[in-house]
C-alpha cells in the first residue's frame, strides 16, 4: 500500500508539470488622462492599447462628459457627438492596430476644471484601462499683501487631484507647500517681487496664477498722487495748440508738468519765467498770477512740477559741477514759484550717472515729498543700457514715475522681441511698456505716455478708449490685442498725454475717457 501511494503522488505531480495553470485572458483597454487644464478649458487624451495576441481591426471608444462640457476639437481620430455622448473611431490611415501596440487621440475641450469622462467603452466593453486624473486645473485667483520684509501670497485651490502648490519667482521655486498660502519672507524694503503659483501632482504642474507686490518701506517721492493717475503737460509758449492759463486745467489731471524750463549759458542751470508770448494770448499774466495759479491747484489736490527740456531743451548735466548746478538752480525755481518736483524731458540726450547725482542733491535738498517723473522717447527705453533707462533704475529707490511717449517713433520691438508692433495701437503701449516691467521698475513706476489728440503728435496719435484698453491690458491682461504681457500689473501707475493744450483742442477727449478709467481701476 505504501508503494502505491508514492506511485500515485508522483503520477499526479507528472501530469502537473504538463497541464499549465490558467491564464487570465489578454484584453484591449482604453486610458483617459486629461493633459492640461487652464482654467477655461482643458485638453486630454485616450491611449487605446491592443493586449491581445492578434491584431485589431479598427476601433471604437465611446465616453460620456459632464453636462456644460464640450469637446469641439480632436486629432488622430474622426469624431461624433449626440448630446453628451462622444464617438471615436481611429483614422483611415491607422486601421490596424498590431497585437501589443498602442495609439493615441487627443482632443481640446471646455470649459476647464474638467472633472473627468464617464461610461468608457472600446469596441463595446468596458474601456477596462485606468483613468488618470492627469495635471490640476490653474489655481484660483492669487493675491498678495507686504510687509517690510516679506510678502504673503493666498491663491484659490486648484480642480483635479492636487499633491501641492510650487511658488516661483522666475525660474526658482521659492517655495512649496500643500494649502493655499504661504509667506516669502526675507527680502528687502521698497523691493518689487512678482511669484508663479502652480498645483502640481504626479502628472505634471497646472498653469500658473501670478501675483505681484512691493516691501514696505519705499522713501521715493509722489506725495498724494492717487494710485492710478493722470498726468498732463502745460504750454509755457504758444503753438497751435488753445492756449491756457493754468487756472483753467480740468479737475480730471492729477499731476501737472509746466512745460518747460530752460538751458542757460552755464551747463545744469536751469530758469523759468512766464513766456511774454503766452502773457499776451492769455490776455495778459505774470509771474505773480501764475504761483497763485500753483497754489490753487494745490488747494485742488493737484501736484504741479517743472519739466526739463523738451524737444528743443538743451539742458546738459555732464559732470559734478553742473549736476550740482542742476540741482541748487531747480530747487530755487521749486521755492520761489511753489512746484513739487521735477520731470525730466530731455530729448537730446542724457548722462545717466550725473543726472542721477544732480537728482539725489535735490532731493537731499527738497526732502522726500519731491515728485521725479520722466518722459523718455519709446527708443530711449529699448533696452537697459540704454541713459535713460539706466538713469530710471539707478534712482528707482526715489523714482516716481516713467512716462514714456509712445509716439512719433514708428513700428518698434516689444518685451517678446519677436514683432515690430506699430505705434498707435493697443500692441505697441503694452508691449512696449512690458520692457520697463520686466526689466526692473515697479509697476507703479510706469506710464503711458500719448498724444491728447489730432496735431498734438506727427504719429502715435490714438483713440483715447484704446489707452483705457492698453491699461487693462496691463493691469488685468484683458482688452488686449495680439500681445498679451506675461503677466498681469494691477499697480500699473496710469497715463500722461502731451499735451493739456492739444486735450482743450479735441474738446476734453483724453481727459474725460481716460481719467474716469483710471479711476475705476482697483
Amino acid at each position: 500500500m505504501k508503494h502505491r501511494a508514492i506511485l500515485v503522488a508522483f503520477a499526479t505531480f507528472a501530469l502537473s508539470l504538463l497541464v499549465a495553470p490558467p491564464a487570465q485572458a489578454a484584453t484591449a483597454t482604453a486610458t483617459f488622462v486629461k493633459v492640461s487644464d487652464w482654467g477655461s478649458g482643458f485638453e486630454g487624451k485616450v491611449t487605446v492599447t491592443n493586449g491581445t495576441t492578434t491584431a485589431m481591426n479598427g476601433w471604437n471608444v465611446q465616453f460620456d462628459v459632464p453636462a456644460g462640457y464640450s469637446i469641439p476639437s480632436v486629432w488622430d481620430a474622426v469624431m461624433t457627438r449626440n448630446g453628451q455622448h462622444y464617438t471615436f473611431t481611429n483614422p483611415s490611415w491607422a486601421g490596424t492596430l498590431a497585437a501589443g501596440a498602442s495609439a493615441s487621440f487627443g482632443f481640446n475641450g471646455g470649459p476647464g476644471n474638467f472633472p473627468g469622462i464617464t461610461g468608457c467603452t472600446l469596441n463595446g466593453a468596458s474601456c477596462g484601462g485606468t483613468t488618470t486624473p492627469g495635471v490640476p486645473g490653474a489655481p484660483g485667483a492669487a493675491s498678495a499683501t507686504a510687509t517690510a520684509g516679506a510678502i504673503t501670497l493666498t491663491w484659490g485651490a486648484s480642480s483635479g487631484t492636487v499633491t501641492g502648490y510650487r511658488v516661483y519667482e522666475g525660474a526658482a521655486v521659492k517655495a512649496t507647500v500643500t494649502g493655499t498660502t504661504t509667506t516669502i519672507s526675507g527680502l528687502g524694503a521698497c523691493e518689487t517681487h512678482t511669484y508663479t503659483v502652480k498645483a502640481y501632482n504626479a502628472q505634471g504642474e497646472s498653469p500658473g496664477r501670478d501675483a505681484t507686490a512691493t516691501t514696505t518701506g519705499c522713501t521715493g517721492g509722489g506725495g498724494t498722487l492717487p494710485k492710478h493717475f493722470l498726468t498732463g503737460y502745460w504750454h509755457n509758449f504758444v503753438n497751435a495748440a488753445a492756449e491756457l492759463k493754468l487756472s483753467a486745467v480740468p479737475n480730471e489731471y492729477d499731476l501737472v508738468a509746466i512745460a518747460f524750463g530752460e538751458a542757460t549759458a552755464t551747463p545744469g542751470e536751469v530758469v523759468f519765467a512766464v513766456d511774454p508770448g503766452l502773457a499776451t494770448a492769455v490776455g495778459g499774466y505774470t509771474d505773480a498770477q501764475f504761483k497763485a495759479d500753483v497754489q490753487a491747484l494745490h488747494q485742488r489736490g493737484k501736484k504741479v512740477i517743472l519739466s526739463v527740456g523738451g524737444e528743443a531743451g538743451r539742458v546738459q548735466v555732464a559732470d559734478a559741477a553742473a549736476a550740482t548746478r542742476f540741482a541748487d538752480s531747480v530747487y530755487a525755481i521749486m521755492q520761489s514759484y511753489g512746484f513739487d518736483g521735477v520731470d525730466i524731458d530731455l530729448e537730446n540726450g542724457l548722462n545717466a550717472t550725473y543726472m542721477a547725482q544732480a537728482l539725489r542733491a535735490l532731493r537731499a535738498k527738497a526732502g522726500s515729498g519731491l515728485i521725479i517723473t520722466m518722459a523718455p522717447q519709446t527708443i530711449d527705453m529699448q533696452s537697459t543700457g540704454m541713459e535713460y533707462f539706466k538713469l530710471a533704475l539707478s534712482i528707482k529707490d526715489i523714482l516716481t514715475v516713467v512716462h514714456t511717449q509712445f509716439y512719433n517713433s514708428g513700428s518698434m520691438l516689444g518685451c517678446d522681441q519677436s514683432f515690430a508692433y506699430a505705434q498707435g495701437t493697443v500692441n505697441f503701449m503694452t508691449a512696449l511698456a512690458c520692457i520697463q516691467l520686466e526689466n526692473g521698475l515697479r509697476p507703479d513706476q510706469v506710464a503711458l505716455g500719448l498724444p491728447a489728440g489730432p496735431g498734438a503728435a506727427g504719429g502715435g496719435v490714438v483713440s483715447p478708449s484704446l489707452v483705457n484698453q492698453a491699461l487693462d491690458c496691463l493691469a488685468k491682461r484683458t482688452s488686449c490685442g495680439t500681445f498679451v504681457p506675461p503677466r498681469a500689473y494691477p499697480d500699473i501707475r496710469g497715463a500722461m498725454t502731451w499735451s493739456i493744450n492739444w486735450d482743450a483742442s479735441n474738446n476734453w477727449s483724453f481727459s474725460k475717457t481716460v481719467k474716469p478709467h483710471l479711476q475705476g481701476m482697483p
